[in-house]
């Protein structure tokens, strides 16, 4: 599989495919594709594959593209103001916010992630649930904003802002701490809660998250009494 990303607000992944080979996605993220790329829609994994979808903030089915040809081409595009990782997914699974998956190699599978801890579940910006890439392959994950991509060594920490993490690998610990303070509870702007990185692995955090893009347009809006 040969991919390109272009863009910067709103970018775009092109694949080349060679023949007979497959690229999945959530439905509604194929672009644009050639004429030599068939498209088969599947309820994978049966009812339970789509409630765990549908619980992870995706589409209930997937769409399949297989190339009847070397060399045909399929486009896929973000959905909201972000950017495109390529991500090898291989000995250590992912850990995604939800609805991040944008498609990939037929060898990954997407399966649901639930957190152990209590206070990550309530306070940790994702929920209790979050999505999971394991097997082999080429996988593409959308994130909201700019990306930093850290390795953090073993026993290394991070304190980030709940609703920043996009994306770390399994070997990764996270866990929610409370700020300390109660002046910087009521007037650092943090909130009352971050979430603490611990290694060893990979982590890549987000600028902003939808969630905090829509907090920041909503006061902007116009309400049904301003009309």
């Amino acid at each position: 599989m040969k991919y390109e990303i272009v863009g910067t607000t709103m970018p775009m992944v092109t694949i080349t495919l060679s023949l007979g080979e497959v690229v999945q996605c959530q439905a509604g993220a194929m672009k644009w594709m050639d004429s030599d790329v068939d498209m088969k829609t599947k309820m994978q994994g049966g009812l339970g594959g789509l409630v765990k979808r549908s619980m992870m903030g995706e589409s209930g089915f997937l769409n399949n593209y297989e190339a009847r040809v070397d060399g045909a081409r399929i486009a896929f595009g973000h959905t909201f103001p972000g950017k495109i990782m390529p991500v090898r997914v291989d000995e250590v699974d992912m850990i995604c916010q939800k609805r991040s998956f944008l498609c990939s190699e037929l060898s990954v599978e997407l399966d649901i992630a639930f957190q152990k801890r209590l206070g990550t579940g309530f306070f940790g910006g994702e929920g209790f649930v979050m999505q999971r890439l394991r097997g082999s392959g080429m996988a593409f994950v959308e994130i909201d904003g700019e990306v930093i991509e850290m390795e953090l060594a073993v026993g290394q920490s991070i304190k980030v802002e709940t609703g920043a993490v996009a994306m770390f690998q399994e070997s990764v610990n996270m866990d929610i701490q409370m700020v300390k303070g109660i002046g910087n509870m009521l007037f650092g702007g943090e909130g009352l809660f971050l979430t603490t990185l611990t290694g060893p692995g990979k982590v890549w955090l987000q600028t902003m998250s939808i969630q905090s893009l829509a907090r920041e347009v909503y006061p902007y809006l116009p309400s049904a009494k301003s009309k």
